[in-house]
């Protein structure tokens, strides 16, 4: 992908955030508990969707929860099918 893609987590706003071109585009709501940080839902702006951005967003957020040592509770059904997909995520599983 050539477009300018911008992948963080926005600790005051409790979402991980994809921007593409300066835009937000693509978005992972979360709420942390204890151990575990819950992401209930992700969206991905329509005009935008198939092109495998939210997997990018969902990808980038599990692999900053291993990198703190966090543990995840997937409740959001496109997050738990990444997991599924991805087997060298569900070491992460709550």
């Amino acid at each position: 992908m050539t477009d300018n893609v911008q992948l963080l987590n926005n600790v005051s706003q409790q979402q991980y955030e994809l921007h593409l071109d300066g835009l937000l585009v693509s978005l992972a709501s979360y709420l942390e508990r204890g151990e575990v940080t819950v992401i209930p839902h992700t969206e991905t702006l329509p005009a935008y969707g198939g092109r495998g951005l939210a997997g990018r967003l969902v990808a980038f957020a599990l692999d900053d929860l291993r990198s703190r040592g966090r543990k995840l509770e997937p409740a959001c059904p496109f997050v738990a099918d990444f997991v599924r997909k991805h087997p060298d995520y569900q070491d992460l599983l709550a």
